[in-house]
């Protein structure tokens, strides 16, 4: 039979602990094993206990286990118990430990059980702690019905009673005399005597102690099976926390390659644009300067034909930055792991919408014949109608970043934006657009008033204008002219 393990607990307010249950159940064993596991730890031995167990450095332990009856001392058993009892009681010096075995035993089982709680209750009073051993109904009530002591049983087989050597905690419990002489061969016609000589209160408190058994039996069982329940539970809950760490992880970084994508073919766009408009600011003041030499009007032709060139080449540079961003889309993901095409109505400006197969969601923000302008956390991308799949409809919120070159002519032009009561996206969104109107409009000094209120939106604009290519410098305005609620922006040449 494998070795069963016995756990001795001693844990405070609890300073007495009574332990019960039928003979050959462990009683004996579990006191000595206490006794012995104190006495190793003071040597400074290895302590074959659980992690995270205990054990109190201690002055004095003593024992009182066994038969300590001898016919040199004149000592009967129960003089011998007493005997050892006298000299712990003398040499007690604490933190102490005091092992009593069968305490009272060897006398009459009333005044015996009497004699035993007093001593108990003597020692505890004392300050020592006291493991204890009995089979006396007074002491298992002592145990369940005094503060600072705790009854423990060893468990038994109720169909068999075979000891099953573990402690309960909790409740006292039975000796099973009657079954354990039945076991090892008594006559029936004995027990049977026995069981008529016992009175009625010891057979009601056997069959109480019988059922709690039984009780606690069924309750242990039920305990094992949802611990092996929760176990289970909670290596499924560390799988599926792990899976799901991973994914937003394998998530963040597949966004965040997009982002830097973007943020690239964004920056290349837009050096392409800046170039583009520097060639038409060329080119127009090549075509003024040969004008006011020849005294004569700019051809509306050639004009008209530069703006025609330039939007053909900011066209091309958007479908070209459409088509890289939706080809590397494509290429970073599996065929396998994309999301089937579903048959939803065409989508509507406002609406919310998942772009291409890789799932990158935006509002959709302009409608043309077999394309939509969809703005994708503040970048505005162009794709196909049959690659959007709507989210949810309705107005979605507004993009954070534009780029809008219009090369139409102007009937005035624009030196100043207000973006007072703006939130921080739509006053960047339309700074983004106020100064592409004005280098078109060929001005190099323009006014962005944004108020001082929280300092918010002055701070946003600074940032913005420090990194934007079109700017050569910016400052606050004036006193006279606005101070800390304006910035004076100058524009490159």
């Amino acid at each position: 039979m494998d070795p069963v393990p016995v756990d001795v607990l001693l844990i405070p307010p609890i300073t007495v602990l009574v332990i019960t249950g039928p003979n050959t159940g462990g009683k004996t064993v579990a006191l000595k094993t206490a006794g012995l596991l104190v006495l190793m730890a003071q040597a400074g031995l290895l302590v074959p206990a659980a992690e995270g167990s205990q054990v109190t450095i201690l002055k004095s332990v003593f024992a009182d286990i066994g038969d300590e009856q001898s016919i040199a001392e004149s000592l009967s058993t129960f003089s011998g118990h007493i005997a050892n009892i006298v000299g712990m009681e003398r040499s007690l010096s604490l933190p102490a430990l005091v092992l009593l075995d069968e305490a009272g035993a060897g006398t009459d089982p009333v005044e015996g059980g009497a004699l035993a709680m007093a001593i108990i209750e003597h020692f505890r009073q004392r300050g020592a702690m006291v493991v204890a051993t009995t089979h006396y109904d007074a002491l298992k009530s002592y145990a369940s019905t005094t503060a600072g002591v705790t009854p423990a049983g060893f468990g038994f087989d109720p169909q068999s009673f075979a000891p099953t050597y573990r402690l309960n905690y909790g409740a006292p419990g039975s000796s099973l005399a009657f079954e354990i002489g039945n076991r090892l061969g008594l006559p029936p016609s004995i027990l049977e005597r026995a069981r008529a000589h016992r009175g009625e209160r010891e057979t009601q408190l056997a069959d109480h102690l019988a059922r709690i058994e039984r009780d606690t039996q069924a309750l242990e069982h039920e305990r094992r099976l949802a611990a092996r329940e929760r176990e289970a539970l909670e290596e499924t809950a560390a799988r599926l926390r792990a899976r799901d760490e991973e994914l937003k992880n394998r998530e963040a970084t597949f966004r965040r390659r997009m982002d830097e994508r973007i943020e690239e073919r964004l920056r290349e766009a837009r050096r392409e644009i800046d170039a583009v408009i520097e060639r038409l600011r060329v080119r127009t003041e090549t075509m003024a300067t040969q004008a006011e030499r020849a005294a004569r009007l700019v051809p509306t032709g050639q004009s008209g034909g530069a703006r025609a060139e330039a939007r053909a080449a900011i066209d091309s540079i958007g479908e070209r930055l459409r088509r890289s961003v939706d080809t590397n889309a494509r290429g970073d993901q599996p065929a396998a792991a994309r999301p089937p095409v579903e048959a939803l109505p065409p989508p509507a400006i406002g609406d919310r919408v998942v772009v291409g197969a890789l799932g990158l969601e935006g509002i959709v923000q302009a409608l043309h014949d077999r394309d939509a302008e969809v703005d994708v956390r503040g970048k505005r991308l162009r794709a196909r109608l049959d690659d959007l799949r709507v989210v949810s409809t309705g107005p979605g919120a507004p993009a954070r970043v534009r780029v809008n070159v219009d090369l139409q002519p102007r009937s005035g032009t624009v030196t100043e934006l207000n973006v007072i009561g703006c939130h921080v996206d739509e006053a960047l969104s339309r700074a983004e657009k106020f100064l592409d109107d004005a280098v078109i409009s060929e001005q190099r000094t323009v006014r962005v008033i944004h108020g001082y209120g929280t300092g918010q939106l002055r701070r946003a604009i600074a940032g913005f204008l420090q990194t934007h290519p079109l700017v050569a410098q910016f400052s606050s305005a004036p006193a006279e002219q606005g101070g800390g609620g304006v910035t004076v922006v100058e524009l490159k040449d």
